[in-house]
């Protein structure tokens, strides 16, 4: 008998699921009476799928609420997807298609938008409709190479940065973040919630979470108000009697280039620090620009992360900002049935709509890759030229570059 995909019944069956979570990422065979209560509260059984070969777990899947910015600055509820496993013994089952379909099909009846996804392996997801609509990139800065002037001793705009406590974090950070979220340009960066919040701070912990405490330092603008933060943590090494120090950011939110700035220049300049990394950032991250010599931040990392999955095409389209007035029909293909057709985009500054049509195409491309181009971070004509949008008017691609085109990379700060 195949195994059976079913949502947990009852909180008895979590820590078998956990377990099973566990083996497949590689960590302990075993979970803690002690995990197994931190995590409880924040896993609801309804929207947890396992798969069951007699009393053993041998996949898991699971989703959760989210909100999501767009370009222009509204959010829309996304399904987010994570803890996403089968194990080493039940692969090429058909599994992760089997939890999947039943996934995006209770996702579309709930009227999310979209659903997203931060991918581990870049081949599975596109075959259910997903593509990647956002990378991160990290640096590792060299500071004794970046030409920093080492006499820094904090911002000269009438602002301060001062180091803080993790509950003033715990206090302060959610409204940074939703108005840091809220900005127009700050596609892809999702909600917090308070677990979140919970565990940066170090308030939720159990044996073998493998938490460190950071350090938090907050930036204030001249009249005292909230700016920004920086959480980071230090790897710490001297050789021969000389520091050789590594800061490594965890998140730095800014609501203001001066805050931006201000934060960077802080962790770059503490004392013994001769490295920082810079933890994954947009691709267009000011750090590198920041510095003096620009060569002293080598770059990392540059990979996919964000990956979206469109199920109402309609609502995505209208909810989004556009630079420019312009037309455009999309014939979408969809193999699941659950977002495919024609639609006519009209779009402009003040706003757009978005409507099936039985009109003649413009541009022709699969569902994922209007996931791929809805954050702005990916070319339509870059895509036709790989074969992977089809003109059937002149010219059409470069129509959706000037109309889904935005200033900023689009970024997610977050795994989830």
């Amino acid at each position: 008998m195949p195994p059976a995909i079913r949502t947990l019944t009852s909180a008895d069956e979590l820590p078998e699921w956990l377990r099973a979570l566990s083996v497949a990422f590689l960590r302990s065979p075993s979970v803690s009476d002690e995990e197994v209560a931190a995590r409880a509260p924040f896993i609801e059984p309804a929207r947890t799928q396992g798969a069951f070969d007699g009393g053993r777990c041998v996949g898991t899947f699971r989703t959760f609420s989210q909100e999501m910015t767009v370009p222009g600055g509204a959010a829309l509820p996304s399904c987010a997807v994570t803890n996403v496993t089968v194990s080493p013994t039940h692969r090429r089952r058909s599994l992760l298609t089997r939890m999947m379909s039943g996934a995006l099909a209770a996702a579309k009846e709930r009227g999310d938008a979209f659903a997203s996804l931060v991918s581990a392996e870049y081949p599975i997801y596109g075959r259910y409709g997903f593509g990647p609509a956002a990378w991160v990139a990290e640096w590792e800065v060299d500071v004794t190479r970046s030409g920093l002037d080492p006499r820094h001793s904090g911002p000269g705009d009438g602002g301060r940065v001062d180091i803080a406590e993790p509950e003033e974090i715990g206090r302060i950070g959610p409204a940074l973040h939703e108005r840091y979220r809220a900005q127009p340009h700050r596609q892809g960066v999702i909600d917090r919630p308070e677990r979140w919040w919970r565990n940066l701070t170090g308030q939720l912990r159990y044996p073998g979470d493998e938490f460190t405490p950071p350090y938090h330092a907050v930036h204030r603008d001249e009249r005292g108000e909230p700016q920004g933060f920086v959480s980071w943590t230090v790897h710490e090494r001297w050789d021969g009697k000389l520091p050789q120090n590594r800061a490594d950011v965890q998140y730095l939110t800014a609501l203001t280039p001066a805050a931006e700035r201000a934060l960077w220049l802080f962790v770059l300049s503490i004392d013994w620090i001769t490295r920082v990394r810079s933890g994954f950032r947009a691709p267009d991250d000011v750090l590198p620009l920041l510095l003096p010599d620009p060569r002293a931040a080598v770059l990392d990392t540059l990979a996919d992360f964000l990956w979206l999955r469109p199920l109402d095409v309609p609502r995505m389209l209208e909810a989004r900002g556009y630079p420019v007035e312009g037309a455009l029909v999309l014939r979408l293909r969809d193999e699941a049935g659950l977002a495919g057709g024609s639609y006519r985009l009209e779009a402009g500054p003040d706003g757009a709509t978005c409507k099936s049509t039985g009109e003649s195409p413009d541009l022709t491309l699969d569902v994922a890759e209007l996931g791929t181009i809805f954050l702005g971070d990916e070319s339509a004509v870059r895509l036709a030229s790989l074969g992977r949008a089809e003109e059937h008017r002149e010219g059409a691609a470069e129509s959706a570059d000037l109309l889904f085109r935005t200033p900023r990379r689009a970024w997610c700060p977050d795994i989830f």
